[in-house]
């Protein structure tokens, strides 16, 4: 366990600095959102992509570990469909609010999730790491709007709008674009792939500092209870549906490791913005974040070393 904490040591105090100048003010409010979509349209497309091509998957079952992953994922979503009379009676929660618990406990913060696995597994762990963004994006995303437009409220969002977030998102075109360049052989240009190697390198450290810079510590005190719900499901629970389903797939090695990783991280920032954008509870949305983030220093290694 202790060479665990060692690894991840340094991906936390990437964010605890992210958080630190943006409370000093440095360099500046208004930096924070051009780095923000700099990292997630160029960036970490750049990484995915040159991980992926660059990726050996000839000895690893990458169709059971996103079997696995699927499968955990859509067994969280069941489990928060049928407690939603509890979260909606006795915890009191709106259909707002549910949503953005919802989000909490299945989205997943694919920036530390890369960043843990590199750490921890070495370039093999990107790789899976990325598959595992390719098989979980997309398919999170259809869920949580799925949700949000059938509980945030009265006017729901339209499937259209479903069609374009998928369509237009730069995480799932990245994948989608490793993943054919790789199992075509068609590979990319050595001097290109250089290239793409030289942007996605800065990706990992600015999006972790981007993940710090956006925690709003403000909001802890209110909502314990559905904060303490949720956290216990995003970071305990998922981890141990993902070690479940990895057993009954026969998925084991760094693929086991990293798809139990992709359990164990935060929950993911840009869940504020769809919350944001469709009617959901969005400060509850806010503090779930940074309740994860800040706890996840703990539970990660913890789930680690537990399910490792």
């Amino acid at each position: 366990m202790i060479e665990t904490i060692y690894a991840l040591i340094p991906v936390f105090l990437v964010i605890a600095l992210g958080a630190y100048v943006k409370r000093i003010g440095f360099p500046g409010q208004e930096f924070w959102v051009p780095l923000d979509r700099v990292t997630y349209f160029i960036l970490f497309p750049a990484l995915l992509v040159h991980s992926l091509v660059s990726a050996d998957f000839s000895n690893i079952p990458v169709p059971n570990m996103a079997a696995a992953l699927f499968a955990g994922l859509f067994t969280m979503s069941l489990i928060l469909i049928a407690l939603r009379p509890v979260i909606s009676g006795p915890m009191g929660q709106s259909g707002p609010a549910f949503t953005s618990i919802f989000q909490g406990a299945t989205r997943w913060n694919s920036f530390v999730g890369l960043a843990a696995s590199f750490a921890l597994f070495g370039t093999e762990g990107l790789a899976l790491a990325a598959v595992g963004i390719g098989v979980l994006v997309p398919t999170v995303n259809v869920l949580c709007v799925f949700i949000l437009m059938r509980y945030a409220g009265d006017d729901p969002a339209s499937f259209r709008l479903l069609g374009k977030l998928l369509i237009r998102n730069p995480l799932v075109i990245a994948c989608a674009v490793g993943i054919f360049l790789n199992a075509s052989g068609i590979g990319l240009w050595a001097p290109l792939l250089s290239g793409v190697d030289i942007l996605g390198r800065a990706a990992l450290a600015l999006g972790l500092l981007a993940v710090g810079a956006g925690l709003d510590l403000s909001q802890l005190s209110a909502q314990r209870v559905p904060i303490a719900f949720t956290t216990t499901l995003r970071l305990i629970a998922m981890p141990l549906l993902m070690a479940g389903w990895c057993w009954v797939f026969g998925v084991d090695g760094v693929a086991r490791m990293v798809a139990i990783l992709c359990g164990a991280v935060p929950g993911a920032t840009a869940s504020y913005v769809l919350a944001r954008q469709l009617g959901g509870d969005a400060p509850l949305m806010a503090s779930l974040i940074t309740a994860s983030t800040l706890a996840a220093m703990v539970t990660m290694p913890a789930m680690i070393w537990l399910l490792g």
